[in-house]
């Protein structure tokens, strides 16, 4: 029986595991948006929203639990700066998988991750350029 094994193994070792998930959360975080296969993307999301939720908190240990993942200065000076500050209101679901296509190599489906709210700017950015 499964009892409190939760989440997907993705094929890895634990240690691999976490190093993938840190290194996609930093990489959703200083793009707002990335592409990767839907079960990466759907196990991120439990991920990264851990983070963003340490991030409204805001307090010493709350950066200091989020540095223990994420390890890049500047991204985190962004998580706890602009990202906390644009879901303080909102109390979860703080980013958005979006299911794009089927990647022709492997077949695997591809999906889109991002942070919620980002669609404004990339809707204004497409308007404009028409």
């Amino acid at each position: 029986m499964r009892h409190m094994n939760q989440g997907r193994k993705l094929g890895r070792t634990s240690a691999h595991r976490t190093a993938l998930f840190r290194n996609m959360a930093t990489s959703l975080f200083r793009h707002e948006r990335i592409e990767t296969t839907d079960c990466k993307a759907k196990e991120l999301r439990r991920f990264a929203e851990q983070l963003i939720t340490l991030a409204k908190r805001g307090d010493l240990h709350a950066r200091r639990q989020a540095y223990a993942d994420i390890r890049d200065q500047e991204i985190l000076a962004k998580l706890f700066g602009d990202i906390a500050v644009r879901f303080k209101a909102r109390p979860g679901g703080y980013t958005r998988v979006t299911k794009s296509r089927i990647r022709k190599g492997d077949n695997a489906p591809i999906s889109i991750i991002e942070l919620v709210g980002n669609e404004v700017s990339l809707n204004a950015s497409t308007t404009s350029a028409d």
